[in-house]
C-alpha cells in the first residue's frame, strides 16, 4: 500500500516501478492511478486526461463506487458529497494534461505533495510518448513518401517506349517493366520477378546471355549491340543496351538491360538515303539524257523521211518469197511512237531538279492501253505468254491524264507481269468502271499475271524507290516508284491487291473525266 500521509520518496520509487515494468503507458498509467486511490479511503476516482494527445481519460474508481462516471468526476457520489481535486501537468511550463481525484468529504482535505509528484512522473510519460508519437509520425509519412517517390519511379520506367529488365550477380530478375509484359510474345511481372533470366528466357541461349551478362560485370562498362529477330511475324531490329549498377562501392551488383526497337528509325533512314540516291541518280542522269538527245533527235529525223519516201522503206520478206510493204510501214510506225516518247522521256529527267506541272487532258483509257499493248507486240517478252485484253469500248471511258505517261506506266506494268509470268502462261489487262467504293464511278486499270507472287513481307515495299524482287542486274527498282508518281500526278492510286497465293494483281485507279469527252488524237 502507497503510504500517502509520509514521505513521499517510497511513493514515487514504487510508481517508477510501475511505469517501468508495464507493457505500454497507458497500463502503467492505470496501475499508478490505482495505487494512488488505494492509498487513501478518501479517494473514489482518479483520472487523468492527457490533453497533448486528446485520446479518452485513464479513470481508476474504488471498489464501493457503484456508479462510475465515463466523461470527468461528478460533484456528487453514491454516498454523499464528493469534491475534485485537480493537478496540472506542466512541461516546459505547457500544460499538457490534468489529474483529476473525486474523494468523499469528510472535513480534511488530503495531502497533495504526493499527487504532484506523481504528476512530475507522468510528464515523463506524457512527453515520451508525445515524442513517440511524433517520431512514429514523421516515420509514417517518410514511409509514405518513399512508397510514392517508388510508384513513381515505377511509372516512369513502365512509361518508357523500351523494354526494360534488371538482373542481379545471381542473374534473378528485380524489375520488369510494362513493355516487357505487353505483346504476343510478353511475359507478366509476377512471372518475371524472383525468377532467373534463363527460366524467364528460355527461347534465347542460356551460354549467351550469362556470357553477355558476364563481361559486364566483370568489366563495368557499357555493352550495345544490335540483333534482328522475326518472332512477331516480320523482321524487327532492336538494340540492345547492358547497362552496368552500383548499388555500393565500385563491384557491378546489377545489370539494366533496354532494348529498343529501330525497326522504324533504319527504315525512315533507309527511305532517306534512298531519296538521296535518287537525287544524285536525277543529276546522272540529266548529263547522260542531255547527250542520248541528240542521236534521238536524228533517229525521230531519219524515221521521218523514210516514212514520206516510200522508196526508201525496206520491204519485209514474205513467206511465199515476196515482200511486206506493209509490214514495214508497221515497224517505222512503231520506232516513230517509241522515238517519239523515248524523247518526252529524256526531257522529263533533264526537268528532274527543275520540275514543273505536266500537261493533263482528256483522253480515253481504253483507247491509250490499246496504244501501250500495240508498242509491246514486237517485244520478245511479249511472245512468251498469252496478253489478252479485256477493255471497255473505245470512247467510253474517259480520264484526266497524259497519255504518254499512262502509257508510260501500263508498259512497266506489263513487262513485270511478263518478266514473273512462265512461258505459255496468261496476262491479263483490263479497263473498267467502278462504283462499288464510295458511290462514286471511277476508271479502273489492271494488270494480273500467273507468275509466283510477291511474297506478303514484301507487299508493302514494292512502290519504293530501288525495291525489286528480279535477281540482281535484272532489274533497277526504279519502275514501279516512277508509276506510283505519275498515278498520284494525275490524283488517282496505284496498288497491289494483297494476296497469298500465286500471281500478281496491280490496279489503277483514276478519276473519270466524264461523258462526252474529246477524243484525243
Amino acid at each position: 500500500m502507497l503510504d500517502m500521509s509520509g514521505s513521499t520518496i517510497p511513493a514515487i520509487g514504487e510508481c517508477a516501478r510501475l511505469m517501468a515494468t508495464a507493457p505500454d503507458s497507458t497500463l502503467g498509467i492505470a496501475a499508478v492511478l490505482g495505487l494512488v486511490g488505494k492509498a487513501d479511503a478518501r479517494i473514489r476516482r482518479v483520472e487523468l486526461h492527457d490533453e497533448l494527445a486528446g485520446t479518452p481519460p485513464v479513470i481508476w474508481t474504488s471498489d464501493e463506487v457503484e456508479d462510475e462516471i465515463d466523461d470527468e468526476v461528478d460533484d456528487k457520489g453514491a454516498d454523499g458529497a464528493m469534491a475534485p481535486i485537480e493537478v496540472p501537468i506542466l512541461a516546459a511550463d505547457v500544460r499538457i494534461a490534468a489529474l483529476r481525484i473525486g474523494y468523499r468529504a469528510d472535513g480534511s482535505l488530503p495531502d497533495t505533495t504526493a499527487f504532484a509528484a506523481v504528476a512530475n512522473l507522468f510528464t515523463i510519460a506524457l512527453t515520451r510518448d508525445a515524442a513517440l508519437r511524433a517520431l512514429q509520425g514523421e516515420l509514417t509519412q517518410h514511409v509514405r513518401d518513399i512508397a510514392l517517390q517508388r510508384t513513381f519511379i515505377e511509372r516512369i520506367i513502365d512509361s518508357l517506349p523500351v523494354s526494360l529488365y534488371v538482373v542481379d550477380r545471381d542473374y534473378r530478375i528485380h524489375v520488369w517493366n510494362h513493355t516487357r509484359e505487353s505483346g504476343a510474345q510478353g511475359i507478366a511481372r509476377q512471372d518475371a520477378i524472383g525468377r532467373t533470366i534463363f527460366d524467364v528466357m528460355s527461347r534465347q541461349p542460356a551460354d549467351r546471355l550469362r556470357e553477355e551478362f558476364d563481361e559486364v560485370f566483370a568489366s563495368g562498362r557499357l555493352q550495345q549491340f544490335q540483333m534482328e529477330t522475326e518472332a512477331f511475324g516480320e523482321p524487327r531490329l532492336y538494340r540492345i543496351s547492358k547497362i552496368p549498377m552500383r548499388l555500393a562501392g565500385d563491384a557491378v551488383t546489377h545489370v539494366i538491360t533496354i532494348g529498343e526497337d529501330l525497326t522504324d528509325w533504319k527504315t525512315a533512314m533507309d527511305r532517306s538515303a534512298q531519296v538521296e540516291k535518287l537525287a544524285a541518280l536525277g543529276q546522272l542522269a540529266a548529263g547522260v539524257m542531255h547527250e542520248i538527245n541528240n542521236p534521238l533527235a536524228t533517229i525521230a529525223a531519219c524515221v521521218e523521211t523514210m516514212a514520206l519516201q516510200p522508196a526508201l522503206q525496206p520491204a519485209l520478206p514474205e513467206t511465199g518469197g515476196g515482200s511486206d510493204v506493209s509490214g514495214a510501214t508497221s515497224l517505222i510506225r512503231i520506232i516513230e511512237l517509241e522515238v517519239e516518247r523515248c524523247k518526252k522521256i529524256v526531257n522529263g529527267l533533264l526537268e528532274f531538279s527543275r520540275p514543273k506541272a505536266t500537261s493533263h487532258e482528256p483522253i480515253d483509257l481504253s483507247a491509250t492501253t490499246e496504244r501501250a499493248l500495240f508498242l509491246l507486240q514486237h517485244h520478245p517478252r511479249f511472245k512468251r505468254a498469252r496478253v489478252t485484253a479485256a477493255l471497255e469500248p473505245v470512247g467510253t471511258l474517259w480520264v484526266q491524264g497524259s497519255a504518254d505517261q499512262l502509257v508510260q506506266v501500263l508498259i512497266a506494268l506489263v513487262m513485270n507481269a511478263l518478266d514473273a509470268t512462265p512461258e505459255g502462261g496468261r496476262v491479263l489487262v483490263r479497263t473498267r468502271i467502278d462504283d462499288t467504293v464510295d458511290g462514286t464511278p471511277r476508271a479502273f486499270m489492271e494488270v494480273e499475271d500467273e507468275g509466283p507472287g510477291i511474297p506478303r513481307a514484301m507487299q508493302a515495299k514494292v512502290f519504293e524507290p530501288f525495291f525489286t524482287t528480279k535477281p540482281v542486274g535484272q532489274g533497277t527498282g526504279l519502275g514501279l516508284a516512277i508509276c506510283y508518281g505519275i498515278i498520284s500526278d494525275h490524283g488517282g492510286t496505284i496498288e497491289l491487291v494483297q494476296s497469298d497465293g500465286p500471281g500478281a494483281h496491280f490496279r489503277v485507279i483514276l478519276p473519270i473525266q466524264g461523258v462526252g469527252a474529246p477524243v484525243v488524237a
